[in-house]
């Protein structure tokens, strides 16, 4: 079975930057990353396929965010750019060991979740 370690995460000023990182115990297909906000819905940030070739992120994100895998180390990694207190959430990484039928945007599709790091945006 596939265990998911994240760090990262912490404090940021309007308009800094943080990046968080998920590394896999075993063997993964796509990745993803989601938040959690208190009074929101989960939301889909982004994904990136097991090779790291294919990405795909929300459309809301306009450009901040970034996905990228580094399959050597079997770690995907999440850039998050320009950071406002909106961006405050709980964010978690997940992976499918297995594609069956879902959508990338959908959490379902994802067998494994991270612990969890918590972003916050001050103002």
């Amino acid at each position: 079975q596939v265990q998911l370690v994240q760090s990262g995460g912490g404090l940021v000023q309007a308009g800094g930057s943080l990046t968080l990182s998920c590394a896999a115990s075993g063997r993964t297909l796509g990745m993803a990353w989601f938040r959690h906000a208190p009074g929101r819905q989960r939301q889909f940030l982004a994904f990136t396929s097991r090779s790291g070739g294919n990405s795909y992120y929300a459309d809301f994100l306009k450009g901040r965010f970034t996905i990228s895998r580094d399959n050597s180390k079997n770690t995907v990694y999440l850039q998050m750019n320009s950071l406002e207190p909106e961006d405050t959430a709980f964010y978690c990484c997940a992976a499918e060991d297995s594609n069956d039928g879902a959508a990338y945007y959908n959490a379902l599709r994802y067998n494994y979740w991270g612990q969890g790091n918590q972003v916050t945006g001050s103002s």
